[in-house]
């Protein structure tokens, strides 16, 4: 059997039989509650109970502005996040549902109906198949406005694949917005095969690097932090094996268009004009980039393209265009986004 094979299998049996609710999971994570806003805690009421015990997430990884949209969630297991999504896109959108393993996904299933009596519309489906081959559900190119994941990528054998297929099926502009747990280091290979570490969402963690680097192989190099929370390891025979490693519960933004690999500044200016669904006074890109509403702020290329090419330029206003050029933008982040500099700012 092969390594990818005994992964897939490996985490199929871990959240398909080992774990049973959230409370069985060893570390932090997943289910980090406290990185939901309140508006989408509110809407938690509206859920089955079961879909909320059974869900093993890892942030809050449902951006704004997704009315009428069709939405894909990677890794949907017993569909807390679809059926939050289904509220968001409304009956005008689409939420489609895909994972692997199947006393997930029955869960999932089991309560269509009811989350469609109570919404009193029904616009999600559930799909079984591998997150590596979407072509395999019928998922076709350019068909998904949004990619969505909690807490999953991590848990795949094949994550360019992954990634290759979630840039395949989004349509030219749609963005990609995802939790997942992150290391500060490539991961030995034979923790990256520890059954436990590796359903813990630890073994399979990404090195931000290698992630970065995947990105920009396919044609994706500009990927935004909108916020991390550190892990905590507080099993002890966990922190025994895997201790050394630090990790980070990152949601990551990113855009299927042309950026440069590097912020360039064009002398443009980007103003947040409101209108935006729970978010009157502002909206955050990412980590360092707050537009309040009504206020200018710099930017370089690529975030004005983000904001002017993708569905949020409805809700803005750029200034300028590529006509002038004046070198590198003006800002230096740190690690993984975060900036050290507050003039304009840009990844």
């Amino acid at each position: 059997m092969s390594s990818s094979i005994e992964i897939s299998e490996s985490v199929r049996h871990y959240y398909g039989q080992v774990l049973q609710s959230s409370q069985d999971l060893k570390t932090s994570a997943c289910c980090s509650i406290d990185a939901m806003p309140d508006y989408l805690k509110a809407l938690l009421a509206d859920l089955h109970p079961e879909v909320l015990e059974r869900f093993y997430g890892c942030g809050s990884p449902l951006p704004p502005a997704l009315t009428g949209k069709t939405v894909l969630d990677l890794g949907c297991g017993s569909g807390r996040d679809c059926y939050l999504l289904s509220k968001l896109v409304g009956p005008s959108g689409r939420v489609i549902g895909v994972d692997m393993t199947p006393e997930q996904l029955e869960v999932a299933v089991r309560h269509q109906a009811w989350h469609a009596e109570r919404f009193g519309y029904a616009n999600v489906e559930f799909l079984h198949g591998h997150i590596e081959n979407l072509h395999t559900v019928g998922i076709a190119d350019n068909s998904v406005d949004v990619v969505v994941s909690n807490c999953v990528i991590n848990l795949s054998p094949d994550k360019p694949g992954v990634l290759a297929e979630i840039f395949r099926v989004l349509k030219p502009g749609g963005e990609l917005y995802f939790s997942d747990v992150f290391a500060d280091r490539r991961i030995a290979a034979e923790l990256r095969r520890d059954p436990v570490l590796l359903g813990e969402c630890l073994g399979g963690a990404l090195y931000w690097e290698d992630f970065r680097r995947i990105l920009q192989d396919l044609g994706c190099p500009d990927a935004r932090t909108v916020k991390q929370n550190p892990i905590s390891i507080d099993d002890p025979e966990l922190f025994a094996k895997i201790g050394m490693v630090k990790f980070n519960s990152v949601t990551v933004r990113a855009f299927k268009m042309a950026l440069e690999d590097r912020c360039e500044d064009f002398g443009q200016v980007a103003v947040y004009l409101g209108g935006m669904d729970r978010h009157p006074h502002g909206f955050d890109l990412d980590d360092h980039h707050h537009f309040e509403t009504g206020r200018p702020l710099r930017v370089c290329g690529n975030t004005a393209d983000m904001l002017a090419l993708s569905r949020y330029g409805a809700y803005f206003q750029v200034l300028g265009d590529k006509s002038r050029h004046f070198g590198l933008f003006d800002c230096a982040p740190g690690p993984q986004g975060s900036a050290t500099s507050t003039d304009g700012a840009c990844c």
